[in-house]
């Protein structure tokens, strides 16, 4: 699979005479952008303009403005877009099921490793039509909107984020991260991975929870499996569940609150936010499980609940994978 691990130039620590932006400049940012699509979303009432992951994806281009995906404008901008076209031609075609759900991972994987894409959350943007049932062609459109938008925006962002570069410590992170954000070499993991995701479709079909495998959880295990030597969530996995539990409680919360709106947006952004670093955790997908709520069709509290479980079933899996592989933490 892929061309394996390896550095993408640019990567390297260097330092600067100019202190660095402080890291909430760049999560200011990416609150700013989710309110502004939230707001969107919300005038033309094409919900599903609110990708949950752009949560991801705004927040890792505006605090790493050199980092993988901020430096991969195109792909940034069309490989979800893609990956939602396939998404919604089985949404449109196939009821929700193992065949479906099987066939949307596969389908989003397999545009990532022709592309040679960085962008791991497209795989989210592939299933989240058939998880809640959004049948509209214009649903890879109003992505398109979101991940061109935030394209845009990385290339005026890096212009005036590049002359304050790094700390060393988030160097270190951004040279760990390019990493763990390319295919790797190995072909068990991709066998691994379908193998949860079958499980997990069971455990939807056994309980009637269909957020047990949220989309964004795919996307977690794609990291988790395929690079989990150094995946930084995969260093701490038993921290994960509880991170994911928090963000969907908080999202689902301010959906409560704040109905579908950019307010409702901004502030499970802020607790997402919020509970990555309380938890020192790198977890991007953890940002989309706050925001997915606002796409949801009349979301309850079971929804942290199937996140919970969902999410402490990777976990177990993936400890399972690494011991029989014997593979390093």
């Amino acid at each position: 699979m892929g061309a394996g691990l390896r550095t993408v130039p640019g990567s390297s620590l260097r330092t600067d005479p100019h202190p660095p932006w402080p890291r909430w400049t760049g999560e200011l940012a990416s609150l700013v952008y989710i309110a502004i699509i939230a707001t969107i979303a919300n005038v033309t009432g094409a919900f599903y303009i609110m990708f949950p992951e752009l949560g991801a994806l705004s927040h890792d281009v505006f605090t790493r403005p050199r980092g993988t995906w901020a430096r991969a404008p195109i792909l940034l901008a069309i490989t979800p877009v893609l990956t939602g076209v396939a998404g919604t031609i089985f949404t449109r075609t196939m009821p929700y099921g193992f065949a479906s759900v099987l066939l949307t991972v596969g389908a989003a994987v397999l545009i990532i490793e022709l592309l040679d894409s960085p962008v791991a959350p497209a795989i989210s943007a592939g299933l989240l039509p058939l998880v809640v049932g959004i049948r509209s062609w214009w649903y890879a459109p109003g992505i398109m909107l979101g991940t061109f938008l935030l394209a845009g925006l990385s290339l005026v962002w890096k212009e005036y984020a590049e002359p304050l570069k790094s700390t060393a410590k988030t160097a270190i992170e951004d040279a760990i991260q390019d990493t763990i954000e390319l295919p790797s070499s190995r072909l068990g993991w991709l066998i691994a991975l379908f193998a949860f995701v079958a499980f997990a479709v069971l455990l939807v079909t056994l309980t009637g929870w269909r957020f047990i495998l949220f989309p964004p959880l795919v996307v977690i295990g794609f990291e988790m499996l395929g690079h989990p030597e150094i995946c930084p969530w995969a260093r701490r996995p038993l921290w994960l569940p509880l991170a994911c539990f928090l963000t969907a409680a908080g999202g689902f919360f301010f959906w409560h609150l704040f109905g579908v709106g950019p307010l409702a947006a901004a502030c499970a952004m802020v607790w997402g936010i919020a509970v990555l670093r309380v938890f020192d955790l790198h977890v991007p997908p953890a940002l989309a499980v706050a925001l997915l709520p606002l796409v949801m069709d009349h979301p309850t509290a079971i929804y942290p609940v199937s996140v919970g479980i969902g999410t402490l079933t990777m976990t177990i899996w993936f400890l399972l994978y690494r011991r029989i592989f014997n593979l390093s933490s």
